[in-house]
Order: C-alpha cells, then sequence, then structure tokens
C-alpha cells in the first residue's frame, strides 16, 4: 500500500509532536534552557537552537528510516502472513493504548513516562561531557544526544514509522514528529512561560488522542493490506 507525502499519517505525526512538545518540555526543555543562556547573546543562543534541533530531527529521521526498514520486510512479507498481521494489529493496539493513556482515559496504561535506566544514565554522562563546550558548538552533538532520549511518545511513533512499511515512509513519520516538537523547545526561556500547566495537561490530552487516531488510521491499513489473508487467502500477485 503505497503512501504519498499527504498520508494523514504524517500530518497525524506533526500534530502529535506539537500538541505533545508539553511533555518534551518537561524532560529536556531546563537543559535546553541552560544551554541557551550560556551562549545568551543572540548570535550564539540562535546557533545553539537551531543546531540543537537539527540533531534531534536527524536523530529522529534516522530512528524512523531504521524502523521503516524493519517494518518493510514484515508489512510485505507474505512467508509469515498470519504472524505480520497479527502482530500488526498487536502493535497498533499498543499505540492506541498509548494514546488513551496520555488523553487519560487508561490511567494504567500511561506509557509517557516509560524509560531505560541505562540508556538515560548513557545519555546524561554523554551530555555531561558537553557542558564544558561553548553552546554553539555543544548544539548538534547535543541534539543528536537527546533525539534517543526515551519516552512513551517515541516508542509509540516508532512503531507508527515501522507500520509505514516503507524506509522513507519511516523517515517521514519521524521527521514529521520531531518537526512538531520544535516550535515549543525553541521558544523555551522565552516565550514557554506564556503556556499554564492546565494548558499542558490540556495540549497533551489532545496528543494523546492524535496517537489514537495514529492506531486506528493503521489498523483501518493493515486490514485493507491483509484483506487477501482474511478472504481466500491468495496473495494479490497471484491473482
Amino acid at each position: 500500500m503505497t503512501m504519498t507525502i499527504l498520508d494523514p499519517l504524517y500530518s497525524l505525526a506533526l500534530v502529535t509532536g506539537l500538541l505533545g512538545s508539553g511533555h518534551c518540555l518537561g524532560m529536556c526543555g531546563p537543559l535546553v534552557a541552560a544551554f541557551g543562556l550560556a551562549g545568551r547573546e543572540k548570535p550564539h543562543g540562535l546557533l545553539f537552537h537551531l543546531l540543537y534541533n537539527s540533531g534531534r530531527l536527524l536523530t529522529y529521521s534516522l530512528l524512523g528510516l531504521a524502523a521503516g526498514l524493519i517494518g518493510a520486510g514484515l508489512v510485505h512479507g507474505t512467508g509469515f502472513a498470519w504472524f505480520s498481521f497479527l502482530l500488526l494489529l498487536a502493535s497498533d493496539l499498543f499505540i492506541m493504548a498509548v494514546g488513551l493513556g496520555v488523553a487519560g482515559v487508561l490511567r494504567r496504561c500511561d506509557l509517557l513516562e516509560m524509560k531505560w535506566a541505562g540508556l538515560t544514565a548513557l545519555l546524561t554522562r554523554g551530555v555531561g561531557r558537553l557542558a564544558g563546550l561553548p553552546a554553539g558548538v555543544a548544539g548538534l552533538p547535543l541534539g543528536l544526544l537527546m533525539g534517543f532520549l526515551p519516552c512513551g511518545f517515541l516508542y509509540a511513533m516508532l512503531l507508527a514509522a515501522a507500520q509505514s512499511g516503507t524506509p522513507a515512509g519511516g523517515l517521514l513519520t519521524m521527521f514529521f514528529f520531531g518537526l512538531g516538537t520544535i516550535p515549543a523547545l525553541f521558544l523555551f526561556g522565552s516565550a514557554a512561560h506564556l503556556i499554564s500547566a492546565r494548558s499542558r495537561v490540556r495540549m497533551l490530552q489532545i496528543a494523546g488522542w492524535a496517537v489514537v487516531l495514529i492506531g486506528i488510521y493503521n489498523l483501518y491499513r493493515h486490514f485493507r493490506l491483509y484483506a487477501w489473508l482474511l478472504g481466500d487467502g491468495t496473495p494479490p500477485e497471484c491473482h
């Protein structure tokens, strides 16, 4: 099933990143502000933010590319069709559960705070080594590192990227997700105070529903993709 740049998955990924950036502010906003203030002169501060967000966007895109490569074999393979179909359905339901947890419907399924202690510690050490560098120099490597910072939104979007079934689809899914997170982090420390705590909670809830829509959309795509399996069991190329 081919995807175009206008595919709803990409716009939903963008909305998820945009509205879910309230969570990003809590996780890495203070760090961004600290480095940005270290180069508080406007040219250096602006350079830091540009490089930092470029690094994060690059990491997200490469992760999406890898997820799309893995997903391509799963979505387009027919050797284990039933296994692939059931695995995709399970991942669709997981994405929907993540969204419902963030939206506050399934409070026990709120995976937003899912973290790998080992990875987080490794990233912390990496960030510590960058602390002594000028803000303009540290921006790109810091962004590349922080793109790996684990959270529930990232897991859900990587699953969605894999489900795109193509390397390009995975890359674009994560690119648009990362693009959506940029405005809030770029403005952190200057305009972020305009977003109240209540507004951030509301933004996260709406972002959760956007993730649910991604799960529903992929569920629809996968039922269409495997319609042959649910029919006469003959792959399309054999008709």
